[in-house]
C-alpha cells in the first residue's frame, strides 16, 4: 500500500499529516521518528521541563490517540536508513515502506564539541531533545557550577534556567559580544544586564581552548589562559540541518535540503520542511530555524501536495523565555543599519530599519511593540522612527499611518 511517508516526527511533521487530513486526504499515511516520545514540543525543553514545571504528557503536540484515531500509522524509535528514489521506498528498521509522496521533516542537529578537546567526556551535554534534557536534569543541583559555551538564545536560556535553580554559571561567547550572529547590541546589552543581575559570569571574546578531566569533565581551560573547575558542561553553538539522508538519496542540498517555493526538492515526488530546508526568498535563499516555520511551511507543503500550487511566504516570528523576561521577534533584521530604543510601560523594544524600512523588531516584556511590529512587517508597511522613538507615541497609531 503506497501512501503519503513523513520522515521526522517533529513539529514539522506532526502538522503536515494532521493537515493532510484536515484538508480531507484519505489515503494512507506514515510518519516515522527516531525518538521513544510522539511528536512534542521542543521550547520548553530548556525551560519549564527542565525547571520542573511541566510534565512529559505537556509537551506533546497532540495526544498519542491522534494518530490511531486519525489513521496514521506513527512508527517511533525507528531510523530510516535509506531513501530508494528508483522503486519510490524508504529502508527503515530491516523493512521497506512504498510512498508516492515522500516528505522529509528531519529537522536539526546540534553542533557538537570535538573529541579532541573533551567533547565526547561524561557530563558534556548539548540541548535538543527530550534524552538530552532528561540526562542531564539531575546535574543542575543547587551550587554546582555549569560551564556554557556559547552566548546565543540556546546558551542563554541554559544560563538562565541554571542561574533560577541556584547554579553558579559561568558563560563563554568567542564573539565579541553574545547574540552578536542574531541580535543587535542594544538587545545583547540588555540580555548581558538580565544575566549579570542574576549572577551569571559572562565572558565575551573567550573562547574554549579545552575541557579537562579523566572519563568525566572536571575543568576547562580558555583561550584567555584562565582555567576554571566546572562540574558539567552544557554546548550551544549553533545547530545544522539534518540532510544526510537527503543528501545520501542525491538530493539537491544548499543550506540545507533545496526546495522550490512550493517545498519541492529536485525530486518531483519528495518535498521537505521546517529546519532541514532552505527555500527561495526574496531574490535568495534562507532556511529559518523556528517553531512558526516548521508549522507553517509543513502546512504550506501539505496543501501543495494536495494541489494548491501555493508559494511558500514566511512570516517570521521567534520568542525566548529568560528569568521573567519575554522576548518576542518579529522579522528577520538582516541588512539593519539603523537600531531605535523604545521604552515602553513594562519592557522595551529594539526596532530594525534598513533606511526608512522597518525590518525587525526585538520586543522585551512588551507584547504591544510586538504585535504592532509584527503586523506592519507582516503587511509590507514600515513606522517613522522617530514616530517609534517617541514614548508618547501610541504604536496602535502607527497601523493606522
Amino acid at each position: 500500500m503506497s501512501g503519503i511517508v513523513v520522515i521526522g516526527a517533529g513539529q514539522a511533521g506532526s502538522s503536515l499529516v494532521a493537515k493532510l487530513r484536515t484538508l480531507g486526504y484519505d489515503g494512507a499515511i506514515t510518519l516515522i521518528g527516531e525518538e521513544h516520545a510522539p511528536p512534542y514540543q521542543r521550547p520548553p525543553l530548556s525551560k519549564k521541563y527542565l525547571l520542573g514545571e511541566m510534565d512529559l504528557e505537556r509537551l506533546f503536540l497532540r495526544a498519542e490517540s491522534f494518530y490511531g484515531e486519525n489513521g496514521i500509522d506513527l512508527h517511533l524509535d525507528e531510523r530510516v536508513d535509506a531513501i530508494d528514489r528508483a522503486d519510490n521506498v524508504v529502508i527503515a528498521g530491516g523493512r521497506t515502506v512504498r510512498y508516492d509522496q515522500l516528505v522529509l521533516t528531519t529537522g536539526s542537529v546540534p553542533r557538537r564539541l570535538p573529541g579532541a578537546i573533551g567533547g565526547e567526556l561524561a557530563g558534556v551535554y548539548v540541548v535538543r531533545d527530550l534524552k538530552d534534557v532528561d540526562s542531564m536534569a539531575p546535574e543542575f543541583r543547587g551550587g554546582a557550577h555549569v560551564l556554557i559555551v556559547g552566548g546565543g538564545y540556546i546558551g542563554l536560556e541554559a544560563a538562565a534556567v541554571a542561574a533560577s535553580k541556584g547554579l553558579k554559571v559561568t558563560l563563554v561567547e568567542m564573539a565579541d559580544r553574545i547574540l552578536q550572529r542574531v541580535a543587535a547590541p542594544e538587545t545583547s546589552d540588555y540580555f548581558r544586564d538580565l544575566h549579570k543581575r542574576h549572577g551569571v559570569d559572562i565572558r565575551e571574546g573567550v573562547g574554549l581552548e579545552t575541557l579537562l578531566g579523566e572519563g568525566r569533565v572536571t575543568g576547562a581551560r580558555l583561550s584567555d589562559g584562565s582555567a576554571l573547575d566546572v562540574d558539567f558542561v552544557i554546548v550551544g553553538v549553533g545547530i545544522t540541518p539534518a540532510t544526510a539522508l537527503a543528501e545520501a538519496a542525491g538530493l539537491e542540498i544548499e543550506n540545507g535540503i533545496k526546495v522550490d517555493d512550493h517545498g519541492r526538492t529536485n525530486d518531483p515526488s519528495i518535498w521537505a520542511a521546517g529546519d532541514c530546508a532552505s527555500f527561495p526568498h526574496q531574490g535568495g535563499r534562507i532556511r529559518l530555524e523556528s517553531v512558526p516555520n516548521a508549522i507553517d511551511m509543513a502546512e504550506c507543503v501539505a496543501e501543495n501536495i494536495m494541489g494548491a500550487g501555493k508559494t511558500y511566504v514566511p512570516q517570521p516570528w521567534f520568542w525566548s523565555d529568560q528569568y521573567d523576561v519575554k522576548l518576542q521577534i518579529a522579522g528577520l533584521n538582516t541588512g539593519y543599519d539603523r537600531v531605535v530604543t523604545r521604552q515602553g510601560d513594562s519592557g522595551v523594544s529594539f526596532w530594525y530599519f534598513r533606511g526608512d524600512q522597518l525590518l525587525a523588531v526585538d520586543a522585551a516584556n512588551d507584547a504591544r511593540a510586538y504585535m504592532v511590529g509584527k503586523r506592519l512587517i507582516d503587511s509590507g508597511k514600515t513606522a517613522d522612527p522617530d514616530m517609534v522613538a517617541h514614548p508618547e507615541t501610541d504604536l496602535k497609531a502607527l497601523l493606522r499611518a
